[in-house]
């Protein structure tokens, strides 16, 4: 029976031929599960199926709303859904479980876990935390490394009144001066700010030496010995979605708006999907997608990932995986930006880079 490093080193490299527009075969149905609601932080799913990225790739993909990146990874590696986006810790996380997911593309190379305080907050720095309250939600995917963050930082979590809350009221504890601070993704906290017309800063987790990829769009290895041409196009499809976000936001956020018409509905609905989207386009910069191709992800990195996941999430039982076998790169392709466009798409994130300062 071939190894799990096998299998990820013998799926076949060649590339996808797109079939041409006239072909009669019918559209092969894909199931891909979203970490949890349709939002900006994901809408480049819904660019790659508005543009048709899939679909001349002979995909229909089917986008469903998820339940968490624990759940998505379970339910990918469960076979429930042929591929899902989750965190990368999730993935790692259920991996040494013995669940298998295998990452094909990186979506984010930060995943934004954060502190957050109110822009006129007196706290500038993790240690102005002590004597203060901090709200959090225990299953929340940042809230376990918060001691790795503080130890990082030199903060005396025994100095912090810890208050745990519900996921539904997080953010608004905060809004309404209850807690001092809230952490959590900034991904997911910023835009509900911003639909309430408030502003704040965010001390992020990867400045402190946590860096954690955002999404990756995960599938089983035996569906890359199986299947490396539904691989190969969905990961592009992802990856031509990121780069079209990139350098026309706008039109990134109205495709998203046809398609889930209900965002437009809420205070502020389009703002609060560009919001999200925005800072998803920010964790898409950085040196192995300018040095290379978008979604490519890092050996070091996931080695740093898997230290940090099986210190503070491991279980009685859980294995660490060899962080080889946690991604490949064979199915990113060359999905790429000039200098001059990665110039233009910096310049786009500045508002975003904002709240971090």
């Amino acid at each position: 029976m071939p190894t799990r490093r096998t299998i990820l080193t013998s799926a076949l490299a060649a590339p996808f031929i797109i079939p041409t527009l006239g072909r009669a075969a019918p559209l092969k149905t894909v199931k891909l599960t979203l970490p949890w609601v349709a939002e900006g932080s994901n809408a480049y799913t819904f660019v790659a199926k508005a543009n048709n990225y899939w679909s001349d790739a002979g995909l229909d993909v089917q986008i469903s709303r998820g339940y968490g990146s624990v759940a998505a990874a379970q339910a990918v590696g469960a076979g429930q859904f042929d591929f899902g986006l989750a965190a990368a810790s999730a993935g790692i996380q259920q991996a040494a479980k013995g669940l298998n997911t295998v990452a094909i593309a990186n979506a984010g190379y930060d995943a934004t876990m954060a502190i957050a305080v109110l822009a006129d907050s007196p706290v500038h720095k993790p240690t102005d935390l002590e004597g203060k309250s901090l709200g959090g939600t225990v299953n929340s995917g940042e809230y376990p490394f918060l001691p790795a963050y503080a130890s990082a930082t030199g903060l005396d979590l025994g100095k912090v009144n810890l208050v745990t809350v519900d996921p539904n009221v997080r953010q608004r504890i905060l809004m309404d001066k209850k807690v001092d601070a809230i952490c959590g993704f900034a991904v997911s906290m910023a835009p509900v700010f911003v639909a309430n017309n408030l502003s704040l800063r965010f001390m992020p987790y990867s400045k402190a030496g946590l860096k954690f990829y955002n999404n990756a769009l995960l599938t089983r290895p035996e569906v890359l010995q199986s299947d490396p041409k539904t691989c190969q196009a969905m990961a592009e499809g992802i990856m031509k979605a990121a780069r079209f976000s990139l350098l026309q936001p706008d039109d990134a956020v109205s495709l998203f708006l046809k398609q889930v018409p209900e965002a437009a509905l809420a205070a502020n609905g389009a703002k609060q999907i560009a919001t999200g989207l925005g800072i998803f386009r920010m964790t898409m910069i950085d040196t192995p997608a300018k040095t290379y191709a978008i979604g490519r992800s890092e050996l070091d990195d996931y080695g740093k990932m898997t230290d940090l996941v099986m210190r503070y999430l491991g279980s009685t039982g859980d294995k660490a995986p060899d962080p080889a076998t946690l991604f490949t790169n064979q199915f990113v392709g060359d999905v790429k930006l000039t200098p001059d466009e990665w110039t233009k798409a910096e310049a786009q994130v500045k508002e975003y880079r904002d709240y971090f300062a």
